[in-house]
């Protein structure tokens, strides 16, 4: 596999998918066919409807059938979409992945962040990403954000209190300091533009063959 996925994480209201959205402006210009952009949980026909299966209200999942759903997803869009792209020699932008289930439902829901990752190694085959942004702000900033969205629909994992939160940014802190090779820490509570050409910086180094 010659292809580079990158991916990006954080908490709720981090504003990673506003900053990825605006690198893919960016970048599509510049890339073209070799860019490919996608999100989890879904990316794929079948993984977006176990996504709005999990954050359909009307379900009442516990944390295990949370995290293997999550897990299903994931295996079905890496073989759908990312290994694909990956053999194309494409660069992939994905909107959370793996660090995500290790950091919400190993950490926000007390799974267990080693329990977790053995389920999701299985899923995903040990496929990593080439590089990852976290976006990190303080959980009182994020809840503040997640509360004054405009859009009035909120998903499950919206809801939880103050407390979870904290877990998964503990979580989220420890994948870091354990991956640094491939791990960005960005300071999310600067302006989306600011952290937008800090993130277009990083790629246009560590990815320069792919934009001669």
């Amino acid at each position: 596999m010659t292809g580079k996925l990158i991916t990006f994480e954080g908490l709720d209201g981090s504003g990673k998918t506003t900053v990825m959205q605006q690198v893919v402006q960016d970048l599509i210009p510049r890339l073209g066919a070799q860019l490919v952009t996608t999100r989890e949980p879904g990316g794929d026909q079948l993984a977006e409807q176990i996504r709005s299966f999990i954050f359909d209200h009307n379900n009442a999942l516990d944390p295990r059938s949370t995290a293997l759903l999550f897990a299903a997803a994931r295996r079905q869009h890496l073989t759908r979409r990312i290994l694909p792209a990956l053999h194309n020699n494409q660069l992939i932008l994905c909107d959370r992945y793996l660090d995500s289930s290790l950091a919400y439902q190993g950490g926000g829901q007390q799974l267990g962040i080693e329990n977790i990752l053995e389920m999701n190694q299985f899923a995903t085959e040990g496929v990593l990403p080439t590089l990852t942004f976290y976006l990190k702000l303080p959980v009182a900033v994020a809840l503040e954000r997640i509360q004054t969205r405009e859009t009035k629909q909120q998903n499950q994992l919206d809801q939880q209190q103050r407390d979870f939160y904290v877990r998964v940014q503990t979580a989220y802190d420890k994948i870091a300091a354990n991956n640094p090779q491939r791990m960005v820490v960005i300071d999310a509570t600067q302006p989306v533009a600011v952290v937008t050409q800090k993130v277009l910086a990083v790629i246009s180094q560590q990815f320069a063959s792919y934009f001669l």
